[in-house]
Parts: C-alpha cells; structure tokens; sequence
C-alpha cells in the first residue's frame, strides 16, 4: 500500500497524458471497469485505461484477450506492451483489493467455468490478486489463450502461496520491471 501510494505522484502526470492520447484516438471512456473475483472470491471492480474499442465484447460476449487482439487500439497497443493499463490498479492495491503482486484477478464468468475444468483453481483465491505474479513472469504468454495456460499459471500461483515472502515479492517486481522492459528473458523454472 505504502509503494502504490508513493507510485501515485509519478503515475499520475503519465495517466493524465494517456488519458488525453486514449480520448482523442477513439471513442469511448478513458478509464475501464471490470468485475473482478478477488480473495476469498470476493468480487470488487477492476481499474484500467482503457486499451480496447468501446464495447469490445458485445457481439462475443466475455473472451480471453489475444495477443495480437483485434479489438485493440492503436494507442492500447502501446499502452498494453508497457503494461500502462495496468498501472491504475494501484488505485485497487490502495483500497485494499488487490496487492501489488499475487495471483491476477480474473472475471467471474471465468472464474466459475475453471473451477470446474481446472485442479486446484480455487487455492489461488487464497491469497489477495496482484497487478503482477509469479505465473506472469514465468509463461511466455501474457494472456491466457487455452486451459493449459491457466493450469500452468495455477500452478505458479500455487507456488507463489506457499513460497510467499517479502524477498520473493520483491524479485517478482524487479524481475516485471525488466520484462517489461526487456532488459533480458526472465530465466524459466524447469
């Protein structure tokens, strides 16, 4: 809590930027809000700036983000590869709902189809959702794109529970600064 609040005077002159960028390059609001299911499945709203077209779901319904996904815009795509859109939700880590790392967050409409599909998807509702995570810097895909995915990052985020701790959090960032960057492959656990 005490770094997103420290995050927030540099955030936000950049959101201020984005937000005029995103306004003026399509329509629909700056900032997106989602439904997200939380720890101990608790639901809360998500913030984002918004990357995709207005009402990029309405003719499919909820589906998994793509990479490249259509339904971005010129200026989400930029947002999206420096991972800008997820820089509001330290307005979640700041209420309480999220942590800086954890498990990410995922929509209820999913959230219940895997708790069937996938073993032990429930255990990574145990811990608070983060903007970044132990499966996000050990996959090569940013989005889920199939079921394996997900029990792949479940796992990570299994891992992540049981192993957690202050030191571990602490990589986990560093190690997101430079992903994000691509300073250099983040090394895969074998």
């Amino acid at each position: 809590m005490v770094l997103s609040c420290l995050c927030i005077p540099i955030l936000i002159p950049i959101w201020m930027v984005l937000a005029l960028v995103i306004k003026t390059g399509s329509r629909g609001p700056v900032l997106f809000k989602q439904i997200r299911i939380g720890q101990a499945g608790r639901p809360f709203v998500l913030y984002k700036l918004r990357s995709m077209v207005d009402g990029a779901e309405e003719d499919t319904g909820p589906i998994w983000a793509t990479n490249p996904d259509p339904r971005t815009t010129r200026i989400g795509r930029f947002v999206r590869r420096f991972g800008l859109d997820e820089t509001m939700q330290v307005i979640n880590v700041i209420r309480g709902e999220m942590s800086l790392v954890g498990p990410r967050p995922e929509r209820p409409y999913f959230v219940e189809r895997l708790r069937n599909q996938v073993p032990n998807y429930e255990k990574r509702l145990l811990a608070k959702p983060g903007i970044t995570g132990w499966a996000q810097i050990h996959t090569d895909h940013k989005y889920d794109v199939s079921l394996d995915d997900v029990k792949t990052k479940v796992c990570y985020d299994i891992e992540y529970i049981q192993r957690w701790s202050l030191w571990l959090d602490t990589k986990i960032l560093a190690w997101t600064v430079v992903a994000i960057l691509q300073i250099r492959r983040i090394p895969k656990r074998r």
